[in-house]
């Protein structure tokens, strides 16, 4: 079975904040600014949903797969690229509109960023040679771009889609986090030149580190140490930390506390473990060291976080 939300042409102040549910999938379109706009698409239900959105030929589009896959139609539909979980699209045809139709598969999240080019030019008047397609010769030319996720992007789709906030301070919070994401969009390491960084260009060793990241989630609550781990995926320690933080962007321990905090803040959100019991889900052994380093990451205690949640 497919369900499928179309929007049209729509006035920006019925669209503001906008919410429209189908069964159990949810379509949210926030505008940060005139022009400028989040899209969340999260279908929880098990079938999949067809989205579909007017965009004409002045805005630029991001796209972020936040759990499962989806796929984008072009032509009519004749024409789709997937999107996986962690994965990232980038669009702007100056040519032509370039409406949005998502197909989002069940239980999948995707978040989408609308921003109109002239608006994204002035964030990086000064930086033009830094964004490629903003260069004179490229501004006028469609450009694609599929990327990877990085974990502190990750961070922030997930506080864009899991938020308990009063409504007053809702736009201002999505306006900081948009701009937050866009910045981290574009301070990824892992856009330096091959060329320039040979150890990108051996896809032997980068499948090795993507594996490396999966062995140090998977087993968060007792990591490897670093000798351990170079060992299990068989690649020198210094290859190790080099190629980690040039395909992630942080050392190895300084990705997984991020994850570990991301884990723990979701975990006590939910509402369905106590400090204790989040603490040693993570990986801390005493609530002390626990609360310490949940402190230290998000500026609060994790039980002032719980009451704040319930508030």
């Amino acid at each position: 079975m497919l369900f499928i939300l179309i929007l049209n042409k729509m006035n920006p102040q019925d669209i503001s904040n906008l919410s429209k549910s189908i069964a159990q999938g949810i379509y949210k379109e926030t505008m940060i600014e005139p022009g400028f706009y989040i899209l969340k698409f999260n279908n929880e239900t098990p079938d999949n949903q067809l989205f579909k959105r007017d965009v004409n030929a002045d805005f630029i589009q991001f796209h972020f797969c936040v759990k499962g896959s989806g796929s984008f139609g072009f032509n009519n539909g004749n024409y789709r690229l997937p999107i996986q979980e962690s994965g990232s699209l980038l669009l702007y045809n100056p040519q032509r509109d370039l409406p949005i139709e998502v197909m989002v598969a069940p239980n999948s999240w995707v978040i989408s960023v609308l921003l109109p080019i002239k608006k994204f030019h002035t964030l990086f008047s000064n930086e033009t040679n830094y964004i490629p397609f903003l260069s004179g010769e490229n501004k006028e030319r469609k450009y694609y771009k599929d990327a990877q996720i990085s974990p502190s992007m990750a961070i922030v789709l997930n506080q864009l889609m899991n938020y308990n906030l009063h409504r007053s301070i809702k736009s201002l919070y999505f306006k900081g986090k948009a701009y937050e994401l866009l910045s981290l969009y574009f301070n990824r390491e892992e856009d330096v030149d091959v060329e320039q960084c040979p150890f990108l260009a051996d896809e032997l060793n980068v499948v090795k580190i993507k594996k490396a990241k999966q062995i140090m989630i998977a087993r968060m609550a007792e990591p490897p140490t670093l000798q351990e781990l170079a060992d299990e995926i068989q690649l020198p320690i210094n290859k190790l930390k080099e190629g980690f933080k040039q395909i992630y962007g942080d050392p190895v321990f300084a990705f997984l506390f991020d994850y570990k905090m991301e884990v723990a803040r979701q975990l006590l959100a939910s509402g369905s473990h106590n400090v204790n019991e989040v603490g040693l889900k993570v990986g801390y052994s005493t609530a002390s060291h626990f609360i310490a380093a949940f402190k230290k990451n998000f500026g609060t205690t994790p039980k002032k976080f719980i009451i704040a949640q319930g508030a």
